[in-house]
């Protein structure tokens, strides 16, 4: 389980990347919202697992309430997922 949260952790963290530093800024500077149409859905639906799978491996990991809410909240910073796989996953 906690395999498979690292993998979707990754995959979170590079969509996220994409949306944020090309998709986005191709989008206003040259119009072109495809890749913003292309990368988001596939973000949305990993956002949404990382956040189920961080709630279900929380006991397995023994996370308190503190850990959990950072593990939750860098799923929004830019890079934070790769925070949480080398502090709180390895």
């Amino acid at each position: 389980m906690i395999n498979i949260f690292r993998i979707i952790s990754f995959l979170e963290g590079v969509s996220y990347l994409l949306l944020l530093f090309i998709a986005t800024p191709i989008k206003y500077t040259q119009g072109d919202s495809s890749y913003v149409k292309l990368l988001g859905m596939p973000h949305g639906i990993l956002f949404m697992l990382y956040v189920v799978f961080a709630i279900v491996i929380q006991k397995q990991m023994k996370w308190n309430l503190k850990s959990i809410i950072i593990v939750l909240i860098c799923a929004i910073v830019p890079f934070g997922t790769f925070y949480v796989d080398k502090k709180y996953l390895r």
